[in-house]
């Protein structure tokens, strides 16, 4: 994980943070900056959808309720991801939480949002469980945002959950796993996430690895970088910096494998 570090600190420009949490540790192996507090841009998505589920879970709503006057933003990817919802008036709330997820969708965040009982309500929600998360209606506002370490938590709450009662949390994982932002190097289907970036910030919330077998937890977050339209050094810093952790994580699996072939031969 060093290297990892030492690829973020070429960053010279702004701040950066990170944590990494191993599923085969059942511990943090990396932290830097872990309060950092970031601009959440479409990374707030993920949020939105844990509040439906929890909503779901205490039994306001069903995942079968229909969602109606839906509009797909036509400057998002869904035309791609899910041709089939084009032109589509009414979602199950299902379909529509994984498409906001997998297509960084405002247009459906916002109608699930309203269909749910509105931000307030959201945002009280969310607060009951983490202190420093907001969320806005307009992803791009500055008040849209939440630390490091609480996103940590979040991405943790979706991920065991989902191990335990998979029906209650699989449009969010959907939502991660279908999203198209691949890394060269990085098979697809191994990288399960969901971005957020503005002019100068960059955020990314995750599972790096194959889903079954012990991916790593990660959230990576950068602000008050120079302008991403202008300048992408920053940028390919941090996809290096996904690269080094995909290494670990292949090293990880190797180091199991071998124990495993070394218990076998007691």
């Amino acid at each position: 994980m060093e290297k990892v570090l030492e690829k973020l600190k070429e960053i010279e420009s702004g701040e950066v943070g990170i944590i990494i949490f191993s599923q085969v540790k059942q511990e943090i192996v990396l932290s830097l900056n872990t309060g950092l507090l970031v601009p959440l841009a479409s990374a707030a998505k993920v949020a939105i959808a844990f509040c439906v589920a929890k909503l779901i879970d205490e039994r306001h709503y069903k995942w079968t309720d229909i969602v109606e006057d839906i509009t797909l933003n036509p400057k998002e990817d869904s035309k791609v991801i899910y041709p089939q919802f084009q032109n589509r008036e009414n979602l199950e709330l299902r379909d529509a939480v994984e498409v906001m997820v997998a297509c960084h969708d405002s247009f459906v965040a916002d109608r699930i949002v309203q269909f749910c009982g509105g931000w307030d309500l959201f945002n009280q929600k969310l607060k009951s469980y983490f202190t420093n998360i907001n969320i806005t209606q307009n992803p791009r506002d500055l008040d849209n945002k939440g630390e490091l370490n609480e996103l940590l938590e979040l991405l943790q709450l979706i991920y065991q959950g989902y191990k335990i009662n998979p029906e209650l949390w699989i449009s969010v994982i959907n939502g991660l796993v279908r999203q198209r932002s691949d890394i060269d190097g990085i098979p697809s289907h191994f990288l399960n996430h969901m971005t957020g970036g503005l002019d100068n910030v960059v955020v990314d919330i995750g599972m790096l690895g194959e889903f079954s077998k012990n991916p790593l937890l990660f959230v990576l977050g950068a602000k008050e970088l120079p302008s991403r339209f202008k300048e992408k050094l920053a940028d390919e810093i941090l996809i290096d910096a996904m690269k080094l952790i995909y290494d670990e994580y292949c090293n990880q699996e190797e180091d199991q494998e071998n124990k495993s072939i070394s218990i076998s031969m007691l």
